[in-house]
């Protein structure tokens, strides 16, 4: 445990501006313990036991702007010690235990621009202390046991840009609660217990970014932005909302990112016109099932649209929306893809078709995706698969389509890392170096990792189990390559019984099969010689039942001899 003799110690190091003695286990600050260092301008006491500190241990540090003691014991603000710093500009109390704030804890801190009161046990806002504070720029009171928040709460903080009240117990906010806020830009209200849209908000003519995610709201009206014409990002994401005014969103000419999951009860789209600059729109977990027609003629900046998890059933004509780079339509009702429905999106890299009723794409449905890394059509109903525009995809995801038979060809997708298709076989095209042989000449070949010379030929298929999302994430947009290879993860993977050269996959087997199989013939051979030469008195079996037994083994030899002398027949040509 430090002494104060060690603090004094410590106060004449070489940076006269700078202290720190954080993580000491120090439990007191006593009288004068900076006496020697008055040009102090930041002291860091963080992470130790500091309970009491005497109301002169910092007295004379009139240059003071930073105060950290986070992470102490303290239960109270230490008012009296604070008082005399008018430099002061940052002051961190949190992480402690302090449950009562003095009325007058913050006077004479008239420069004071961050207060953290974070992860502490306040039970109320701290009203009257923080009106001491009107150059206040940043407040953080999270983490606390706060439940409710009085009309004019903070009305002397006109200076006030950012307001942490996340991870508390608020059910009410008065309607008046944010007067004066009037340069307040962010508002967090994440994890509390409000039950009803927060109609405050309209007192806050400067907010831009709101949040009150993880809340119980079921309701958000027409209009409930109005007084918010600044904001750029809204989170309503888990809130169990059963209505979303259709005009909710009206006329928020900032609006940048908009994110509303899981509001189970929502049957329209939200009017968006006035809203002309979203860049991230992302609408899941609804019973939306049409998206209209004017959404990409009214929002030409969007870049992400996720609309994944609704009833959506058909799509419209995308062309307009030249910026978006991602769209996530997963686990929706979508049938078919028509021929106009993604024209024009230039920048488009990622599309997200998974787990839909697509039974029909259209042959040039992806022709002008001259931007497209990653697709997936995975878990569909699709009978065949248009490639035409898809040459520079990265990764492809095409399983669980169990209608989809046909084979792929390797010189339609000269750029793809990852693929994953129903069936082993379609693994085959990406299998050697003789699948590229027909896209490159054989100086381009090289360039892909390949060799000129027969028999070194080192471009290669890499067969794995399904990759992580990070490594997906890393195969798109760049080429993957290891020892010069080309490395394309395909599954699912082919073996010695999902062969791709041969019938069967390899000597051993074939010698197996062949064993058992004239094993087989020979007892059968020998059975029936056996059979011609007995008495006919000791015969017991029928006619009818000889004929059912040559007919047996006549079925015997002909499904297993029959793939046997194919194999033998195609082995010299199997590799062609």
């Amino acid at each position: 445990m430090l002494k104060a003799v060690k603090i004094e110690v410590l106060a004449h190091e070489n940076d006269p501006e700078m202290k720190d003695i954080s993580m000491n286990n120090i439990t007191q600050l006593p009288e004068d313990a900076f006496k020697n260092s008055p040009f102090l301008e930041e002291l860091q006491l963080a992470g130790n036991e500091l309970s009491f500190i005497d109301p002169k241990a910092l007295s004379g540090l009139k240059e003071l702007k930073v105060l950290t003691l986070q992470n102490n014991q303290l239960r109270t603000v230490p008012s009296e010690a604070i008082r005399g710093l008018s430099a002061l500009q940052s002051l961190r109390l949190d992480a402690n235990h302090i449950a009562a704030v003095p009325e007058d804890s913050f006077e004479g801190l008239v420069q004071l621009r961050h207060l953290w009161l974070d992860d502490n046990s306040l039970a109320e806002v701290p009203v009257r202390p923080l009106s001491n504070l009107p150059t206040l720029q940043a407040l953080t009171l999270a983490l606390n046991r706060i439940s409710g928040i009085p009309d004019f709460a903070f009305t002397n903080l006109s200076s006030l840009v950012v307001l942490h009240l996340h991870n508390n117990r608020i059910r009410n906010l008065s309607r008046h609660c944010f007067h004066g806020l009037d340069n307040l830009e962010t508002l967090d209200l994440n994890y509390n217990n409000l039950e009803e849209f927060p109609e405050a908000i309209k007192a806050l003519p400067s907010l831009k970014e709101l949040g009150f995610h993880g809340n119980s709201i079921s309701f958000i009206p027409d209009g409930a932005f109005s007084g918010n014409p600044l904001l750029r990002t809204v989170h309503l994401y888990d809130n169990p909302l059963s209505f979303v005014g259709t005009a909710a969103f009206r006329n928020l000419s900032d609006l940048h990112s908009l994110v509303i999951r899981g509001a189970t009860m929502v049957r329209s789209f939200p009017n968006l016109k006035g809203t002309v600059r979203l860049e991230s729109l992302t609408l899941t977990g609804t019973k939306i099932s049409s998206i209209p027609h004017s959404l990409c003629q009214e929002q030409r900046a969007l870049r992400t649209l996720d609309l994944s998890y609704n009833n959506i059933k058909d799509l419209p004509n995308f062309n307009g929306c030249r910026a978006l780079e991602e769209i996530s339509l997963q686990r929706n009702q979508i049938s078919q893809i028509k021929e106009g429905t993604f024209q024009g999106l230039v920048s488009l890299q990622i599309l997200d078709l998974s787990r839909n009723r697509i039974h029909e794409v259209h042959s040039s449905a992806f022709a002008k995706l001259g931007a497209i890394t990653n697709l997936d059509v995975s878990f569909n109903a699709l009978t065949s698969f248009p490639t035409e525009g898809l040459n520079g995809l990265n990764q492809l995801k095409l399983v669980g389509n169990f209608e989809l038979k046909g084979a792929l060809a390797a010189k339609d997708f000269v750029n793809l890392r990852s693929l994953s298709v129903p069936y082993a076989y379609q693994c085959c095209a990406f299998w050697g170096c003789e699948s590229y042989a027909s896209l490159h000449a054989a100086g381009d070949l090289q360039a892909h990792g390949g060799s000129k010379e027969p028999g070194k030929c080192r471009c290669a298929v890499r067969y794995a189990g399904w990759p992580s999302d990070a490594d997906a994430g890393n195969l798109t947009g760049s080429t993957e390559r290891e020892h010069g290879q080309v490395i394309i993860h395909c599954v699912p993977a082919t073996g010695a019984f999902k062969p791709c050269e041969f019938l069967l996959g390899s000597w051993m087997i074939r010698l197996t099969v062949w064993f058992i199989f004239l094993v087989a013939l020979l007892a059968n051979l020998l059975v029936s010689v056996h059979s011609d030469c007995a008495d006919e008195e000791d015969s017991f079996v029928s006619d009818s039942s000889e004929q059912v037994q040559a007919c047996g083994r006549a079925c015997f030899y002909q499904s297993r001899g029959f793939p046997l002398v194919r194999d033998a027949y195609h082995l010299p040509r199997a590799r062609e």
